[in-house]
Parts: structure tokens; C-alpha cells; sequence
């Protein structure tokens, strides 16, 4: 069992409501995020209060601990103020003492050292586009997705990973958008081989679509997000609407639009997996 105290003294120049947000990484999924109460008005909050984690030993020695401070907003646009990290590999144990660390700026989530520490994929892509006449054939395209394997995958378990991905094509987040590839057991760098097909796609809509694909750590009782990508245009908007899961890095625009421009044809890339905003929970 893992207690983290949080005593927080802050002095910013404006009184703000605070709370402090604890995540275990590398996992950064939303069943490993903690938080403490809120403190309204006070420029030194105190919280005197134990977050606590249910993990074996053996998991904690591989991990890190962060703690972030955010101002705490009732319409929901809660702003961030400073964090730190624990290495707890090094972390002594017999430590019984409060420890005080500086808050330092976010460091970008999707910056090049934490992408290749997420492993990477390896698939292909392949558009169909609808017919051109013909009554018996299909009234719209086909977009054939490829999960052929993943390389160096986070190791959240001394036994290993249990890995598998899952794939939707937003916007839609429906049942039937998603579907997903079988487990593969003890492996950091497991073999997928799984082929996902999507129908009902006009060419039109290749620009407003994104081609979701998340791994996943499968464990009984929840299942721990190790990385992702997402393919498409990266325009951050969808049919018009402004959307989040629009942020395909320069790679993955390259790969969507040579899927686009290359029709009836397979074309096969490897992308380092990143850390998602905004990514689907798995039911």
C-alpha cells in the first residue's frame, strides 16, 4: 500500500480555491488519478490529507509519483499551477519525514523523450473508395486497418504486459465504432496481426474522420493506457466543430494522407506511441 501526504503551502499574489492531483507513471489513465479537497481563499492551503494507492512493491519501483496543484474553477475551467515528480526507484522507504519540493512549469506531454519511452506501432492503412456505378455494389467506401505489432512497450508489471488495442474511428465513440484486437500475454513487444474493417466511408469524410488506436495493459479489475496515435489531418476540427482528438503529429498526417492519395492500395508505417487528451475510456 502506497500513502502520499500532501502538505502544500503556496504563496502566488492572487487568493485562489486550490487542490492538489496525484497520478502514478507512467500510467496516466483516469483510475490512477487521486485528488485532495479544495481550499478556497487562502494563499497557503493546508490539506493534511493521504492519498493512498492499492500496488505491489515491485509495480511502485518502476514507477513515478506525480503531484500537480491546480486553481479549482466552478465553471470547470480548472487552471494549473505548478508540479513535481518522485522518482521511486530511489526513494527511501524508511523516509517518516515531510519532504518539501519546488513546483516547477508542465513539461509537454508529447514531447519526443516520453514518446519513444511509450514504445511504438507498426500497421497499415487501406482505402477503398465507393464505387462509381453498379447496383449490387457496396454505396460507400471502406477504410481496412492494419495492427500488425508494437515495439517496446512500458513495463507496469514485473511479469510483463498484457496488451491489446483498441480502435474507433471518431467522431463516432458508438458500440459500433469500436472494436479491438485479441490480448497478447506477457509480452513487451506483442504480434497483433488483426485486421479492422470500417464501411459507410465517402471520400468527402476521410478529411473530418480520425482513426483512433490505443494499447492498453489488461489487468481484472481495470485496464492501465500505455500509449496511442491518431490518424488523420491533425486540423484540430471535425465537419466544422472544433474537437480535442484532432492532433495527428506531422507523421501520422503524412500516413493518413497517403492513404488518401493512394486508394486500393496498402501502405504500412511505424509510429511512436504518445500520450492521448481526450482518449475513450474502456467500458
Amino acid at each position: 500500500m502506497l500513502s502520499v501526504c500532501c502538505f502544500l503551502l503556496l504563496t502566488p499574489q492572487e487568493s485562489l480555491s486550490r487542490y492538489g492531483k496525484t497520478y502514478l507513471l507512467p500510467d496516466k489513465a483516469r483510475m490512477g488519478k487521486r485528488k485532495t479537497s479544495v481550499r478556497k481563499r487562502t494563499v497557503s492551503p493546508i490539506y493534511n490529507e493521504v492519498l493512498r494507492y492499492k500496488i505491489e512493491k515491485m509495480v511502485l519501483l518502476i514507477q513515478k509519483l506525480s503531484l500537480s496543484v491546480w486553481h479549482n474553477d466552478p465553471l470547470g475551467r480548472n487552471s494549473f499551477l505548478g508540479e513535481m515528480e518522485v522518482d521511486l526507484a530511489g526513494w527511501d522507504w524508511r523516509n517518516n519525514k515531510l519532504n518539501w519540493y519546488m513546483l516547477k512549469p508542465r513539461v509537454s506531454p508529447v514531447g519526443c523523450q516520453e514518446a519513444k519511452s511509450r514504445g511504438s506501432a507498426k500497421g497499415g492503412l487501406e482505402y477503398i473508395p465507393e464505387p462509381v456505378s453498379g447496383r449490387k455494389t457496396p454505396p460507400s467506401g471502406e477504410v481496412h486497418i492494419w495492427v500488425k505489432d508494437t515495439k517496446d512497450l512500458p513495463q507496469l508489471r514485473p511479469s510483463g504486459v498484457d496488451s491489446f488495442v483498441k480502435c474507433y474511428v471518431l467522431p463516432d465513440t458508438s458500440k459500433k465504432s469500436y472494436q479491438n484486437t485479441r490480448i497478447v500475454k506477457r509480452d513487451s513487444n506483442p504480434v497483433f496481426n488483426h485486421t479492422i474493417v470500417y464501411d459507410g466511408f465517402h471520400t468527402e469524410d476521410l478529411k473530418d474522420a480520425c482513426v483512433e488506436l490505443t494499447v492498453w495493459d489488461h489487468e481484472k479489475l481495470t485496464n492501465h493506457f500505455l500509449g496511442g496515435i491518431r490518424l488523420g489531418l491533425g486540423t484540430g476540427s471535425s465537419y466544422g466543430i472544433a474537437v480535442d482528438w484532432m492532433d495527428s503529429t506531422q507523421e501520422e498526417v503524412a500516413f493518413w494522407q497517403e492513404m488518401m492519395t493512394t486508394a486500393n492500395e496498402w501502405i504500412e508505417a511505424s509510429l511512436p506511441l504518445r500520450s492521448l487528451a481526450g482518449k475513450r475510456k474502456l467500458k
